[in-house]
């Protein structure tokens, strides 16, 4: 794997973190309420096979994400590891770069093209066994 250019993701901040839980209903009052998060609403993507709900904090989000089937690759993620962060997107400027100055670097993705995904934002994903396990989002408003 070749080493990120220090400039790679130079100004970028977080968009928001991903969460996966097994019940938005159980789920949103500990953020609503108890941590005192701002709700922002709830969205079904079924291209995704999610159920997400959002909430403001600062100048990120936080996005839950509830399966809506057992195929849903969120589904598949709990089986796995249980409830908890599913993965961290990151605000870019131009997402079509980023994927080409990725994929250079010999960075695999899993989404080879950006598509839309949750408040009609565009997004791609990169690929966990390139990043030390960890799941990043690109997002491009």
């Amino acid at each position: 794997m070749k080493k990120l250019k220090e400039s790679t993701f130079e100004s970028q901040n977080i968009d928001h973190i991903g969460i996966a839980v097994k019940s938005l209903e159980k789920s949103i009052p500990l953020y609503q309420e108890i941590l005192n998060f701002e709700y922002e609403g709830t969205e079904e993507l079924e291209d995704q096979q999610v159920r997400a709900a959002f909430f403001k904090t600062g100048h990120s989000r936080i996005e839950l994400l509830e399966p809506m089937n057992h195929l849903s690759p969120v589904a598949t993620f709990i089986k796995k590891r249980g409830e908890g962060i599913h993965h961290i997107a990151l605000k870019v400027e131009n997402i079509d770069e980023r994927i080409q100055q990725l994929k250079a670097q010999g960075i695999r993705m899993i989404d080879q093209k950006p598509r839309i995904g949750a408040k009609k934002v565009t997004i791609a994903f990169i690929h966990p066994n390139s990043t030390h396990g960890v799941l990043y989002e690109l997002c491009q408003q």
